[in-house]
Order: structure tokens, then C-alpha cells, then sequence
């Protein structure tokens, strides 16, 4: 008897629509798995109409986003892998730590609990939202030219600006809001158990020139699993940025991903 394909679920960050995953879903799906990529609550089941009605992700953070892609892995026949990019990567480590998920990949993931480093382009990233504390509760949309400082640095202005018109969307303050203030609250939403040692593999992935999430960020989250004794992958894209995921090279990063869970026997 054939057993079922394994279920991915794919968690997008802020600012990008869940369709941008669908090369990734059709990957996966040709190599067996039976992958999908909802959205975050709030969004729109296209990228025009989230644009047109952005006041519907406003106010949503961190656990906001959680229960949502909890309530979607409770419907399914088995944990799933889950595969999250920037803040979709800090929920992928959520869902992993709090026993949801089978395995997590997270890729150029959203800063968690306990990182320390804070580079001046992680810096300059977050202002379109943090300048303004009355951001928190609004829906914030990026211009095209911090669309190409965040997210398209290492692209051509030409691409960029593709991948801006084709998948931008406006996202939620809140989470960012949270991340930021993390290390200085007692108990946040961005705090992931990394010293657990019963859950499922983790792989961090990190883009070298990545502006958003800058690499030093994602080894940082890298290094505080040392003392888990689970097993915790890490791997860099030096040549890469926060669009390593949509832009032109995503395959590169998708055959990596597919090359780990095999090695794992997932």
C-alpha cells in the first residue's frame, strides 16, 4: 500500500502574496508532496484584490498569523512540512517548536526572541513601518523603491520592479512591531522554544546581501538551537538577497530544500 504524500505547507512574509509560492507548489507536488500555500488571515485570494482591501490584514500579528496556519495543519491527514520565507520563517520555527510540524525550513526567516544583531539595512528595512508608531494597527504598503532596497537589492532594477507589480501586497505593522521590542518584553509572540529537543528538523536558510533579514540575523537565530541536540541545518546564498525565494534563482533555493528533506528522510 502506498503511503500518502507528505503535506508542505508554505507561510509567506510580509509584503509578498501566497501565489508567489506557486512554482514552489508545483515542485513540490511533481517530487510527491502535497504542498499548498495559504495565506496569512486577512488576505485576499488574489494579490489585486488584497491591494484593494488592505485594511482587512491590519492589526494581525504573530499569533494572529500562527493560528491561522494552525487552524489550516489541523485539517490535514498528517504534520506537515512547513516552509516559510522572512516572517513566514519565524512561524515556520513557532509551528516546529510547538510540535505542529514535522520539519521546518526557514528561509531568510523574521528575527526571533533572543537574536541579538541588528544590522543598520535591517535598520533602514523596517522604517517604512517602525517610523510611525501608529503603523502597529494599520496595513502598511511598500513603495517600489523600498520594495527594491528590501526585497530586490541583488536583482536588476528591471526585475525588481517585476516582482514588486506582480506579487507586493499590503501587510500588517503588528508583527514588526513585535519582533522589534522582543528581546525587551518578558514574554513575546516572537520567542520559539530553541532548546527543545524532541521536535522535528530545522533547516535556516540566509541570503548574503538580504537587506530585510540580513544574513548575520539568520545565523544568529542559527546558533541559539546549539544546546536543542536536534537536528539544525543552516545554509547561505552569499550572492543572494530577501527575494531569493521569487526572483529569477528560486529554483536554486527550492532544489536545495528538496535535497535536505530527502536527506532526512522526509
Amino acid at each position: 500500500m502506498t503511503a500518502p504524500p507528505i503535506p508542505v505547507v508554505f507561510i509567506h512574509g510580509l509584503w509578498i502574496h501566497s501565489d508567489a509560492w506557486q512554482p514552489w507548489v508545483e515542485l513540490y507536488r511533481s517530487a510527491g508532496y502535497n504542498a499548498m500555500a495559504p495565506g496569512w488571515p486577512g488576505d485576499s485570494a488574489s494579490v489585486d484584490k488584497t491591494r484593494k482591501n488592505a485594511a482587512a490584514v491590519a492589526d494581525r500579528g504573530i499569533d494572529d498569523i500562527t493560528s491561522g496556519y494552525l487552524d489550516v495543519i489541523s485539517r490535514l491527514p498528517a504534520k506537515p512540512v512547513v516552509i516559510g520565507h522572512s516572517f513566514g520563517g519565524l512561524i515556520a520555527q513557532k509551528l516546529l517548536a510547538g510540535g505542529a510540524a514535522a520539519a521546518a525550513i526557514a528561509i531568510d526567516p523574521g528575527q526571533i526572541k533572543g537574536v541579538k544583531p541588528l544590522p543598520f539595512a535591517q535598520i533602514r528595512s523596517g522604517l517604512p513601518v517602525l517610523s510611525r508608531p501608529g503603523n502597529k494597527k494599520r496595513a502598511v504598503t511598500l513603495t517600489k523603491k523600498q520594495f527594491r532596497y528590501g526585497f530586490g537589492n541583488a536583482l536588476t532594477e528591471r526585475e525588481s520592479g517585476e516582482l514588486f507589480d506582480k506579487w507586493a501586497i499590503p501587510g500588517p505593522g503588528k508583527p514588526l512591531f513585535e519582533a522589534s521590542a522582543a528581546n525587551f518584553k518578558k514574554a513575546s509572540p516572537a520567542a520559539v522554544d530553541t532548546r527543545k529537543q524532541d521536535r522535528g528538523p530545522l533547516l535556516i536558510i540566509g541570503g548574503g546581501k538580504d537587506h530585510t533579514v540580513p544574513e548575520v540575523v539568520a545565523r544568529a537565530a542559527y546558533k541559539l538551537y546549539s544546546g536543542s541536540g536536534a537536528v539544525t541545518g543552516y545554509h547561505a546564498f552569499p550572492d543572494r538577497g530577501h527575494s531569493l525565494v521569487l526572483d529569477h534563482g528560486w529554483r536554486e533555493v527550492a532544489d536545495l530544500t528538496l535535497s535536505w528533506l530527502a536527506s532526512q528522510d522526509l
